[in-house]
C-alpha cells in the first residue's frame, strides 16, 4: 500500500529531491511551498511519470497560524499523512544587532513555530493508528552556536532538541521522529542566506545526495542523520565535545565571514 508524504518547502531543492525521492517508490504527495507555479510543474511532471497522486497547497508557512491552515486542508480532502517531512526553512548572514528584525522574526516563525504545529497537528493522528514517520531537518549548525547567523543557528539547535525529545516520548510506539543534519548542500540556501560567499560553503554537496540520506534515515526509525560533510568537516563534528567554546565560536565567525 502506497504512503502520503507531505513535504514543506518542497519547490525547490531538499524539498524538491524528496518529493522526487518519494514519487519514484510509487507514493502519493502533498507539496507545501509559496511556488505555486512551480508546485504545479511538479504535480503535473510527478503525476505522469508515476501514476501518483499530488495535492498542492500554496501557503507562506512563516504567518502565523500556516501549519494550522495546511492540516485543516489536508484533513477537509480525506487525505491520511504517513510521512511528514518538515523541511522548509531558511537562514541569513550578519551581525544580530544589525539585521533586519522582521527577518529573523520569519526566520523564527518558519524554522520553529511553523514545523512545532505542523508536528503537533499531525503527529496525533499517526500515533492513533500507531503509524507514521515524521522528518524534520535540522542542520549541523544545531551543534553549536553560530557567529554571523545567531538566529538561525539557533532556531536549528530547536530543531533538533525537539525532534529527540519527541523520539523519546514515542517510544513505545511505532511512530518515529527523525532529524536530519546536512552540512552545507548545493541549493538556492546559500545564495539567498549570503553564505555562498563565505568559506563554510566552499565544498557543498549535493541535494539529491542528502535527501536520499535523509529519507532512508526517516524510513529506518533513526534518530539524527547526518548528511553532506566532508572528511574535514566529520573532524570537526567529532572534536566538538572537546573545543572550548570560545575557540569555536571564532573558528564558526571564521568560516562564515565573507571572504
Amino acid at each position: 500500500m502506497s504512503k502520503t508524504a507531505l513535504i514543506t518547502g518542497a519547490s525547490s531543492g531538499i524539498g524538491e529531491q524528496f518529493a522526487l525521492i518519494h514519487a519514484a517508490k510509487k507514493g502519493d504527495l502533498v507539496l507545501v511551498a509559496r511556488s505555486i507555479d512551480k508546485l504545479k510543474d511538479m504535480k503535473r511532471e510527478l503525476e505522469y511519470a508515476h501514476g501518483i497522486k499530488v495535492f498542492v497547497i500554496e501557503k507562506d508557512l512563516s504567518k502565523q497560524g500556516a501549519g494550522k491552515e495546511v492540516y485543516n486542508i489536508v484533513k477537509n480532502e480525506g487525505i491520511t499523512v504517513d510521512y511528514l517531512i518538515n523541511n522548509a526553512g531558511f537562514g541569513g548572514l550578519g551581525k544580530f544587532h544589525e539585521r533586519k528584525w522582521e527577518d529573523d522574526l520569519n526566520m523564527i516563525n518558519l524554522n520553529i513555530i511553523a514545523l512545532t504545529e505542523l508536528t503537533r497537528f499531525f503527529l496525533p493522528d499517526m500515533v492513533k493508528i500507531n503509524s507514521g514517520r515524521v522528518l524534520n531537518v535540522s542542520s549541523t549548525a544545531s551543534l553549536m552556536p553560530g557567529p554571523l547567523q545567531a538566529v538561525y543557528f539557533a532556531t536549528k539547535a530547536y530543531v533538533t532538541s525537539f525532534s529527540n525529545a519527541i523520539y523519546e516520548e514515542l517510544s513505545e510506539t511505532s511512530v518515529t521522529v527523525t532529524a536530519l543534519l546536512p552540512g552545507a548542500t548545493n541549493t538556492g540556501f546559500g545564495e539567498t542566506s549570503g553564505m555562498d560567499k563565505t568559506p563554510l560553503f566552499d565544498n557543498t554537496f549535493p541535494p539529491e545526495e542528502v535527501a536520499q540520506t535523509g529519507y532512508q534515515g526517516m524510513l529506518s526509525g533513526e534518530l539524527n542523520v547526518k548528511a553532506g560533510l566532508s572528511f574535514s568537516q566529520k573532524i570537526m563534528m567529532a572534536s566538538l565535545p572537546l573545543t572550548p567554546t570560545k575557540i569555536l565560536l571564532k573558528q564558526v565567525k571564521k568560516m562564515q565571514s565573507t571572504k
